[in-house]
C-alpha cells in the first residue's frame, strides 16, 4: 500500500508526496503554509478520490506526466514516466490505495504516523 509523507520544502513550506508501495514518488503536492492545511487536503483527496481528475501530458523531452485536479482545482504533479503505459499505473496505484494509504510526517526531525 502506498503512503502520504509530508515534509517541509526548503523555504519552509509544507508539501506531500503519495509514493507507491514501493516508495517510488508517484506525485508531489503544491505548497502549503501551514501543516494542518497539508494534511486537510490529504484527508480530503482520500475521501473524494474518485472524483479527481488526471490531466496527461507529454513533456518536450518525451517523457510523460500528469496533474491531479480535484474539484477543478490544480491539486498535485506527478513523476516523469518513460512510457504512457507507467503513467497509467502510477494513476491505477493512486485509485487503488490513495483512499487507505496511511499518512507519515517528515516534517520535523522525528517522523510520527498520523493514521
Amino acid at each position: 500500500m502506498g503512503a502520504f509523507v509530508i515534509s517541509k520544502r526548503n523555504n519552509d513550506e509544507y508539501k506531500f508526496v503519495f509514493t507507491s508501495r514501493k516508495g517510488k514518488v508517484i506525485f508531489t503536492s503544491l505548497s502549503y503554509e501551514l501543516k494542518f492545511e497539508c494534511e486537510e487536503d490529504i484527508e480530503k483527496f482520500k475521501q473524494d478520490i474518485v472524483s479527481a481528475d488526471f490531466l496527461k501530458f507529454k513533456s518536450s523531452n518525451g517523457k510523460y506526466f500528469f496533474k491531479l485536479m480535484l474539484g477543478g482545482n490544480h491539486f498535485a504533479t506527478s513523476r516523469k514516466y518513460t512510457t504512457s503505459l507507467r503513467l497509467q499505473k502510477g494513476i491505477n496505484e493512486i485509485i487503488c490505495y490513495g483512499s487507505k494509504s496511511e499518512i507519515l510526517d517528515f516534517s520535523e526531525n522525528d517522523f510520527v504516523f498520523l493514521d
